[in-house]
């Protein structure tokens, strides 16, 4: 094998030792799946709320509250179960609520979010404020001071702050991705072509 060809299969091999170490830490922890689920219509009033994560969470930091314009549902600690977080409550009455959500996986990264569901129980009364759900503020969710030392604030307090993190990742990935298979590619033609020159 030529000089050429060896010092580039070891470059690939030390851009693969830096890179592919570091890969699991880029997956940061997000919202999964929710009961009821983000923007859903629920035609039987609910009594809880359970939400799934990619990773474990500490329970010492997991706030979830619901709320229905700007009152507050009274509901129950949150319950952990390794990556789910549940809420329970008396059943809602029917109209718009908004869960916000701030956890603390077991890496210490904090993941913060709201989303929306309705209910429309036939047997339901109606939501006791019409008023539009507020974004989720210090009033709604609230994490103990030493969570901040364990972790930084995400830095958006909506859905989409806990989905971009997934994007960002996908996008690394892909450009990790494009740069092993360059770089095989590029072997692959030094060492056809020193072959055909031998």
């Amino acid at each position: 094998m030529t000089k050429p060809v060896t010092r580039l299969l070891v470059a690939l091999a030390a851009v693969l030792a830096v890179l592919l170490p570091g890969a699991p830490a880029l997956a940061h922890n997000a919202l999964a799946e929710a009961t009821p689920a983000k923007g859903s219509t629920v035609k039987k009033a609910p009594t809880s709320v359970k939400l799934k994560f990619l990773q474990k969470l500490n329970p010492e930091y997991t706030t979830i509250a619901v709320s229905s314009g700007s009152t507050k549902i009274d509901a129950s600690d949150p319950e952990v179960a390794g990556a789910t977080g549940t809420i329970t409550f008396e059943p809602l009455a029917n109209g718009a609520y908004t869960v916000a959500y701030r956890v603390v996986s077991q890496d210490g990264h904090t993941v913060q979010g709201s989303y929306k569901f309705t209910v429309a129980d036939p047997a339901a009364t109606a939501a006791p404020s019409s008023e539009p759900a507020p974004a989720p503020d210090e009033s709604l969710v609230e994490v103990p001071p030493t969570a901040t030392s364990a972790a930084p604030s995400a830095p958006a307090a909506d859905l989409a702050s806990a989905e971009s993190d997934d994007s960002g990742n996908t996008t690394m990935f892909v450009v990790i991705g494009a740069i092993v298979v360059a770089l095989l590619a590029f072997a692959g033609f030094l060492f056809a072509r020193n072959r055909r020159a031998g």
